[in-house]
């Protein structure tokens, strides 16, 4: 039998990783009927402005609005491919506990789709990943997606 998710959390940030995520959620969700719904997450980490010293709002303003414009292409690529019920937000603080806890609680998420880490092992061992947190301490179901060690694309 296959698991039915209704509430379905994407967290975007512009990179590859979370776009073939977004279109692999996209295909959870038409598989799973209207009734599911997909949720593009979008977390603005305000401790990397803290050490600017030229910081200012329109930084993070900046950052918004080319988060919002990529949210908007992916939500018009999603209801072109037949998913209706879909929304966004966008949040500011810890991209770890919002996409860990936070924000799946809020939602009733029962799926948690994200892209495999970026980070190279040094930056993964100061920093941590956002990816293996969530993996670790999501209270649901939480699909990596990986990129194709190959460079292939992802099939349609």
């Amino acid at each position: 039998m296959l698991q039915q998710y209704k509430n379905i959390l994407v967290p975007v940030d512009g990179s590859k990783e979370a776009e073939l995520a977004f279109k692999k959620a996209v295909a959870v969700a038409k598989r799973n009927g209207k009734e599911a719904h997909l949720e593009l997450l979008h977390v603005v980490d305000t401790r990397a402005f803290q050490n600017i010293s030229s910081y200012d709002a329109s930084m993070v303003d900046e950052v918004v609005e080319t988060a919002k414009k990529k949210i908007e292409s992916y939500i018009n690529e999603a209801k072109a491919d037949g998913v209706e019920n879909i929304s966004y937000s966008i949040e500011y603080g810890a991209p770890k506990t919002i996409i860990a806890k936070d924000k799946p609680t809020e939602l009733e998420t029962d799926l948690i789709m994200i892209g495999a880490t970026g980070l190279n092992t040094v930056e993964r061992l100061l920093l941590g990943s956002v990816t293996e947190y969530v993996t670790r301490t999501a209270s649901c179901d939480v699909l990596v997606v990986r990129t194709d060690l190959d460079n292939k694309q992802p099939e349609e």
